[in-house]
């Protein structure tokens, strides 16, 4: 079987305060520590998946920093490009989660360690043996000069003929929405493949029907454009044709975490060739198991799960 390339990705990690029980934050007497963070989260899914992944990082010269090192470092993530930094502590957030699965996020990010990469710090030579690169909106919306350090990727991707995914991961409690598709539509003409949510493409481009999604797609020279819609299942435009895929049946314990699983499945299934419909199939295999255990990462599945859920092992046939 031929080597898979790997990923590359780079962003900020927390610490994650996970609540005792369900309903309003301010009710909640207890947490549970974990360890979050988009590109974590997708850097960790990659891992289990099998994928060789190197996730470039600051991180707090505190405990908290150890804690996020030795964990992703456990789970097999490349951390050589990940460094502690003194007077910056690692971020936090506390989660709330509903009844029904859903939450919201209280950041206390201030002073992230991320704040210290500078677009010098990005070289050439950590993208050897690279034959992807994840990116998110959420590093671009933590500081302004994070722009530069993605232009900077960007431009070594393109040197060295890498591809490109991103995923917007709008979050408009660091950033108003008019910066982020600022933010976004300098970078997307440089992207192969956008992970989006119908939502959040509908708020970059006021519009999600099917004609303004091709518009963009075509417009942007994006070759793969994947629209996740969590309980309705997914979407992929490629080369003038749509393709889908329904939502596996499942009961969700806590959303968080399933899009990154859903964007680590769908990176995994390109870098292995699969059909645009099994990709999405195993894409939402990822992001369905990830639901169905609380914690941002805790359920991001290894193949053979994500196989025992397809129920059919032909799903990674070319």
């Amino acid at each position: 079987m031929p080597k898979i390339s790997g990923v590359f990705t780079l962003g900020d990690a927390l610490i994650t305060f996970n609540p005792s029980e369900t309903g309003p934050l301010r009710y909640i007497p207890s947490f549970t520590r974990k360890v979050g963070g988009a590109e974590l989260n997708f850097a960790i899914g990659c891992a289990r998946l099998g994928l060789p992944i190197k996730w470039a990082s600051r991180l707090g010269d505190d405990e908290f920093g150890r804690v996020i090192y030795n964990f992703a470092r456990g789970e097999g993530v490349d951390m050589s490009e990940v460094e502690f930094v003194e007077n910056y502590p690692t971020s936090l957030n506390f989660k709330e989660i509903r009844e029904d699965g859903s939450g919201k996020t209280f950041y206390y990010r201030h002073q992230s360690p991320i704040l210290t990469m500078e677009p010098e710090d990005i070289k050439e030579e950590m993208f050897e043996e690279i034959g992807l690169v994840h990116l998110t909106g959420v590093f671009l919306a933590i500081d302004p000069k994070n722009l530069a350090i993605t232009k900077r990727v960007l431009e070594i991707a393109k040197k060295k003929d890498i591809r490109v995914s991103f995923d917007p991961n709008i979050r408009l409690k660091l950033w108003s929405l008019d910066q982020a598709k600022a933010a976004y539509l300098e970078i997307m003409p440089a992207v192969d493949i956008l992970l989006t949510g119908l939502d959040e493409i509908e708020q970059i481009l006021g519009d999600a029907s099917q004609q303004t999604l091709e518009q963009f797609a075509e417009n942007m020279s994006i070759g793969q454009l994947v629209i996740k819609d969590g309980g309705n299942g997914s979407r992929l435009y490629q080369e003038k044709t749509w393709y889908s895929k329904e939502a596996f049946k499942i009961t969700p314990i806590d959303t968080v975490g399933a899009g990154d699983g859903f964007d680590a499945g769908f990176i995994y299934s390109v870098l292995n060739g699969f059909s645009p419909e099994v990709a999405l199939a195993f894409a939402n295999a990822v992001g369905a198991l990830v639901t169905t255990v609380s914690g941002d990462n805790e359920g991001l599945p290894y193949v053979k799960e994500v196989l025992a859920l397809l129920n059919n092992e032909k799903v990674i046939e070319r």
